[in-house]
């Protein structure tokens, strides 16, 4: 797809090829659909991006050493020069003719040939009626659990396996709804099957076949063995190209956390890849200071520190690391008045200020902190399809699931950077443990408990249920998403949470998650001045729900409902944007917050807060 001489056929934000597009992901261009190539077809033009912490979690998930962290590259903008930015592989193969006559219709239904890749000519089909027709990318293809993609064998799929026809195939579609059981394959030998039929059958006999191991988007041939939990080969399942679950991507994000050698790494990161890290002792590094590029970025800093610096990079020792959140929870509880550097283009700077005793909310809440500056790196490390993998509560990297390699070989990962402000929320632990201790909230937490269990089924998942102070906390946020995005500025789809539920330590921080110029408008430190305000309109919010009584009486545990993982909650009150939720709007529950018309009992705030 890459040419040279020619314009790229599309552009795409970083943040986009990070947290949505990224490799594997299937993609509607102007003119194409392709599938966005592996690592190997990214050019070298991409900025490297530090974040200790981070990488070392990685390297300990994924057993890798030397990892590093790169944002994804940029088009030059030169198309005279040589190729830049992303490479995609033309993705699926098998097309539909566009017959626009009105003569094509067969018995109330829209019929139009089903043609492969060979048979089109410059994105034209030359079809029976001995005209060209355009084509446009058939809309369903095949994957597995395991992230494997292929174009579904139609022949087989109309006729069975080992049928020898090879006449033309035909789409037939009656309708608008786009409904599966209105989708028909027909050919002309007089086999006709239904698309509905296709999602059928999954356990002994898959109408799709079971998969090859396919990996397209590392290349034609690149195949792997596809093994299920018995070592079986994955059934095949049908998948709608522009389906919601064709692609998860699996990440990981930390937040920074003030380092007083911040300065001098940045400023050894600046000049690492084409100077410093080729210095074998100190004198080498003198003289890489005499090129005025050098000279400017080590600037302020002795030839004994920057030699030090590089020492330790090359002998691979990296910090030992605590837990995600735990590291970030400890930094945000136990700061000073202020914590880092007020500079531009800081990395963090927080201010702590404590309730008045006088505020209601005082007995609950124990510190708010103003993150004036702030900085987040995601980095993604591989993806699934059909069902997601978020990060554990405590912001760890789920294990338990298979997802697909973003490369052949992974030496380096995409990542971005985001900087923005926050709000931190520090809860009294003791005000928890005595919420915990009532009967009302021990028999919600049973509820949860007993549909935690039966939403992770008879499979091998070793999911822990994350307990009641992680749902109260995750819930309150959400409301405090949409309080807060009505006065500060940003939209509730700008603002992101992390959830800090560890043992004895509770907390909420709210920050933006944009990452251009409007997460830095200063809203949210805005709103930290009038947080006793925005909690009272979160909770008079959480009270009522536009779809009560049937939102607020619905419990976890209703096996016939199947929503395992919500209590009280529905898109009336707590379902947030995705990409702003750190659970995919899971575990979520506004009856542990406020009383609501059900009058559990079990409320964090009862009425005597506000």
């Amino acid at each position: 797809m890459k040419n040279p001489s020619r314009r790229p056929h599309a552009q795409m934000r970083q943040s986009q090829l990070v947290t949505t597009f990224g490799p594997g992901a299937m993609v509607d261009l102007p003119n194409h659909g392709v599938l966005i190539g592996g690592l190997e077809s990214w050019t070298e033009d991409r900025r490297p991006i530090r974040e200790e912490r981070l990488v070392a979690k990685l390297e300990v998930a994924l057993e890798i050493e030397g990892l590093e962290l790169f944002a994804p590259p940029i088009d030059s903008g030169d198309w005279s020069g040589p190729p830049s930015g992303i490479s995609a592989w033309e993705f699926p193969e098998w097309f539909v003719a566009q017959f626009e006559d009105a003569d094509r219709t067969r018995q109330g239904f829209r019929s139009r040939p089903l043609v492969h890749r060979e048979a089109v000519v410059r994105g034209r089909y030359f079809g029976p009626d001995k005209k060209k027709h355009a084509v446009v990318p058939i809309r369903f293809v095949q994957a597995c659990l395991n992230g494997h993609l292929s174009d579904i064998d139609w022949y087989a799929f109309v006729h069975g396996p080992g049928d020898a026809c090879r006449r033309r195939l035909w789409l037939d579609e009656r309708g608008t709804s786009g409904d599966l059981a209105d989708v028909l394959v027909r050919c002309e030998c007089g086999k006709v099957r239904s698309l509905a039929s296709a999602t059928l059958g999954i356990g002994s006999d898959p109408p799709l076949g079971y998969c090859r191991g396919e990996r397209p988007w590392l290349g034609r041939a690149a195949r792997e063995p596809c093994g299920g939990p018995d070592g079986k080969a994955q059934p095949n399942r049908l998948l709608v190209r522009h389906a919601s679950n064709a692609y998860f991507p699996q990440v990981l994000s930390v937040i920074s956390i003030p380092d007083p050698d911040a300065r001098l790494l940045e400023a050894v990161d600046r000049v690492w890849q084409d100077f410093l890290q080729y210095c074998e002792n100190p004198e080498q590094v003198e003289f890489e200071r005499r090129k005025e590029r050098v000279n400017n970025a080590l600037e302020g800093f002795d030839t004994e520190s920057v030699w030090r610096e590089i020492e330790r990079r090359k002998s691979g020792i990296r910090p030992v690391h605590k837990g995600v959140k735990q590291a970030e929870l400890e930094m945000l509880l136990a700061s000073p008045e202020e914590l880092g550097e007020d500079l531009p283009g800081g990395e963090f700077y927080a201010r702590a200020v404590r309730l008045a005793p006088s505020s209601p909310f005082s007995a609950v809440v124990d510190r708010i902190v103003r993150v004036d500056r702030l900085r987040e790196v995601t980095a993604q490390v591989g993806f699934t399809r059909f069902e997601a993998a978020s990060p554990d509560p405590q912001g760890e990297l789920n294990l338990e699931v298979r997802r697909a390699d973003l490369a052949r070989e992974i030496r380096w990962l995409p990542a971005i950077e985001n900087r923005g402000e926050g709000v931190f929320l520090a809860f009294r632990a003791d005000a928890i443990r005595t919420w915990l201790s009532r009967r009302e909230v021990k028999k919600r937490g049973d509820q949860f408990a007993r549909a935690f269990e039966a939403w992770k089924g008879t499979g091998s998942s070793k999911a822990v249920f994350p307990g009641l102070p992680y749902i109260l906390l995750h819930s309150l946020s959400h409301l405090l998403i949409h309080a807060v995005s009505l006065e500060c500025g940003y939209s509730a789809s700008s603002i992101r949470e992390r959830i800090y539920a560890l043992e004895g330590c509770y907390g909420i921080l709210l920050h933006t998650g944009t990452p251009d110029a409007e997460g830095t408008l200063g809203g949210l430190v805005q709103a930290s001045r009038r947080i006793e305000h925005h909690l009272t309109n979160a909770i008079e919010m959480g009270r009522l729900c536009s779809n009560d009584p049937v939102c607020a009486q619905h419990r976890p545990d209703q096996m016939l409902v199947e929503r395992f993982l919500h209590g009280a909650a529905c898109h009336g009150c707590l379902l947030i944007a995705e990409p702003s939720c750190e659970r995919r709007n899971e575990l979520l529950d506004r009856s542990l917050v406020v009383e609501t018309v059900d009058a559990l009992g079990a409320a964090f705030f009862g009425e005597g807060i506000v």
